[in-house]
């Protein structure tokens, strides 16, 4: 009678301590993968930084060869502004599509001075310029990778309890601007 009495106790003791350390560990899993993100939605933003500061010493190598293209520093001034304001994932998304169609209409305008084009300034910000796309796209890749991450743990099951329990949801991921979906046009 005790063995049956301890029996009784002990075993679905045992299930609540087994269910709530798989509870703890799916939490801390959820836990690191958006922490995760967050990191990597950090790194997109130090190199948006970076791509901003560019910008202006960009505008203003153009502008000295190129003044009467007053339209299209205004451009890229407004879309690095709206760029550098936005906050929200998908808003930075789109303001960061804005500020790529601009720059890729300022840098065709570059193209139409010989003399701006052999200008070593212009040569190394733009240079500088495609170093930081190259790790803006870098950022963007890693931050996807870890929003997929989150995103499948948190809809599969069983997992998937424990995130509307405790409030974890999907992150959206960064996609590539519209101006940056369209394969570039190459004529000879």
């Amino acid at each position: 009678m005790k063995t049956l009495l301890l029996l009784l106790i002990l075993v679905p003791l045992a299930l609540v301590v087994m269910i709530g350390l798989w509870v703890a560990t799916a939490y801390n899993r959820l836990v690191a993968l958006r922490q995760a993100v967050r990191n990597a939605w950090a790194q997109i933003e130090v190199q948006l930084k970076r791509r901003h500061d560019l910008i202006p010493n960009v505008v203003n190598t153009v502008k000295g060869y190129a003044a009467h293209e007053k339209e299209t520093f205004e451009r890229v001034i407004n879309a690095r502004a709206k760029a550098t304001s936005a906050t929200l994932p998908g808003d930075v998304v789109k303001a960061e599509g804005e500020l790529s169609s601009a720059l890729s209409r300022l840098l065709a305008v570059a193209e139409a001075y010989p003399e701006l084009k052999a200008n070593q300034n212009f040569i190394a910000l733009q240079e500088e310029l495609g170093a930081t796309e190259n790790r803006v796209a870098y950022a963007r890749q890693f931050y996807n990778d870890n929003v997929s991450r989150l995103n499948t743990a948190v809809q599969s099951f069983p997992t998937v309890l424990i995130a509307g329990l405790f409030g974890f949801k999907d992150e959206p991921f960064f996609e590539a601007p519209a101006a940056e979906q369209a394969a570039p046009e190459v004529k000879f």
